[in-house]
């Protein structure tokens, strides 16, 4: 199934502590734990219908850019939130512990 990534949005569920897209009858998700003025992403699930379009990465970017408006610092616990931490520098600085 492909997606239009600029038809999309994201839903910030407070209450669940998670990012959720809503697409028809799937929803990918980017869960957290929030602690005082860190945010530890937990998990990143993207059906496998939608896979390959880039959702898992928008979802992530989305919460990323959240934690920086926020102050927050990120301590990505999602093995698939830390490798894209890697992989785009501007999103370097939000790790907890880093300087």
């Amino acid at each position: 199934m492909r997606i239009d990534r600029d038809s999309l949005s994201v839903i910030h569920n407070r209450e669940a502590q998670r990012f959720e897209i809503h697409i028809g009858e799937y929803k990918p998700v980017l869960d957290y734990r929030l602690n005082g003025k860190i945010i530890s992403f937990t998990h990143t699930g993207v059906p496998k219908e939608l896979e390959g379009n880039g959702i898992g990465s928008f979802i992530v970017r989305t919460g990323l850019d959240y934690a920086r408006e926020q102050g927050y610092k990120v301590v990505p616990l999602c093995p698939f939130v830390d490798v894209y931490i890697q992989r785009h520098d501007k999103y370097a600085d939000l790790r907890w512990g880093e300087i």
